[in-house]
């Protein structure tokens, strides 16, 4: 499992207006990605969004390749929603209305991943079940 973390540059000071955008966020109608021809080539498997400041990230953790995340993320309608509503509270403006304006933004704004570490098979034996089960 890979992480990715993208980064939005925001006003300060509207974090209740943009916690409410993303409380009335429509998920992406499927995880998996795909590839230009049509093949599955992963899956979104979580998304994480923090903010503070004059800062926010999204965090997605994903197996695959993320040039797949992003073309998938660029044409689901909740995501092209959230992008239009947050436009106002953007500090540095951005295109992501057409697939190739959201491919450019995507790249700009990742973060360069320094360390992703995970816990090694081995121990997950000795991890009580119950504690690995998935919050939906």
């Amino acid at each position: 499992m890979t992480f990715a973390a993208i980064t939005y540059k925001i006003k300060p000071g509207h974090e209740d207006e943009i916690a409410q955008i993303f409380a009335e966020f429509q998920r992406a109608d499927s995880p998996i990605l795909h590839d230009e021809d049509g093949t599955e080539t992963g899956v979104i498997l979580a998304t994480g969004l923090f903010i503070s400041g004059d800062r926010m990230v999204r965090v997605i953790q994903y197996e695959g390749r993320l040039d797949d995340v992003a073309k998938h993320m660029a044409v689901q309608d909740g995501v092209r929603e959230a992008e239009r509503r947050l436009q106002p509270y953007l500090s540095e403006p951005r295109d992501t209305e057409t697939v190739e304006g959201f491919m450019t933004y995507f790249g700009n704004s990742t973060m360069r991943c320094i360390q992703q570490l995970g816990v090694p098979s081995e121990m997950l034996k000795d991890i009580p079940s119950h504690l690995l089960q998935r919050q939906s």
